[in-house]
């Protein structure tokens, strides 16, 4: 199966189309990107083809894309690729405005190609697991749930509001919505939040707090900040600590490393050993793409998490809670 990226902007590009090299039953055959330097770059290190004309990589005969230019960029690009009719892993947020993630989700029905949309934690075996015992009952109905994803201020266009729709909510929130309402078949009711910008000179928020009600009563606190400094070993987290009836269950989706004392490059890291979620995520979508499946991840779960996020802001805008309202 032949595969094109759209854009290298997103660090998460570089991971992907090294699973995509890799990967028995797919090609990287083509890369675009808007910064040529960098496209071509990408283009030598994986050893692909560069095309500078973007409608010309999409008349190419590849099956899929793997978009992940700046999130202002994504719907442009999911309504070149759909009407190239070119199925598309789209990195999240899907959107940076609701509206916009409905028109995209609509253009891929229309052209009959597959939307899904890039929420790799989803694979982890910790929260894999984490998954399956909630909805065996095992600690009975989930009553709060207090979560983080924390992470380093990743800067260049993730800190320009026209381009990334925001700063840390955006980049953070999605993540953990994501896996609450997979995790849990349930959907928000109500956010209150409050942002600010603690810890950068930048002109989007790099801190904050999400309290949300679930339609079933659940509490969950998110905490999406950029608050892991430059000397971090790893990049940030995602740990949630969940709530039942009957029990509790606490999980670091990283929990699972090896500790490098890298001298070469001065620094401590963390180095994950368990199964590679960005692996998955692209094994995942190549097997959707050759069976025909729905995909696992859809551009519906893409809106729902960006309602939410949405709702954030608002909220903080407003300093009230938000009633959601689901499109």
């Amino acid at each position: 199966m032949k595969v094109g990226i759209i854009s290298f902007a997103h660090m998460h590009a570089f991971s992907y189309a090294q699973y995509l090299v890799q990967h028995p039953d797919a090609e990287l055959t083509g890369i675009w990107d808007a910064d040529e330097a960098r496209g071509n770059g990408a283009a030598e290190q994986f050893e692909a083809p560069f095309y500078s004309d973007l409608n010309e990589l999409l008349q190419t005969d590849i099956e899929a894309v793997i978009i992940c230019s700046e999130n202002a960029n994504h719907k442009e690009h999911v309504f070149k690729a759909a009407k190239h009719q070119k199925h598309i892993l789209c990195e999240k947020p899907i959107a940076t405005e609701v509206e916009d993630a409905k028109a995209m989700i609509n253009t891929c029905e229309h052209h009959g190609v597959i939307l899904q949309v890039a929420y790799p934690v989803r694979f982890a075996p910790a929260i894999q697991k984490v998954k399956a015992i909630i909805q065996s009952g095992k600690i009975g109905e989930v009553i709060a749930v207090n979560a983080t994803n924390h992470g380093q201020m990743p800067g260049g266009w993730f800190i320009e509001k026209e381009l990334s729709g925001g700063g840390s909510a955006t980049d953070h929130i999605v993540h953990v919505m994501d896996l609450l309402r997979w995790m849990l078949k349930d959907e928000v009711k109500s956010v209150y939040a409050e942002f600010d910008t603690r810890f950068y000179d930048i002109d989007v928020e790099d801190a904050g707090l999400v309290m949300l009600e679930l339609e079933s009563g659940a509490v969950v606190s998110i905490d999406p900040s950029w608050s892991r400094p430059k000397t971090f070993p790893m990049w940030g987290d995602v740990t949630m600590k969940i709530s039942g009836t009957e029990g509790t269950l606490a999980v670091d989706a990283f929990k699972q490393h090896s500790v490098l004392y890298n001298d070469k490059d001065g620094k401590v890291q963390h180095l994950p050993w368990s199964e590679d979620m960005d692996e998955a995520l692209v094994n995942d979508f190549i097997d959707c793409v050759k069976t025909k499946r729905a995909p696992s991840i859809t551009g519906k779960d893409g809106l729902r998490t960006l309602e939410v996020v949405k709702a954030a802001y608002q909220a903080n805008e407003q300093k009230a809670t938000v009633q959601l309202e689901r499109n």
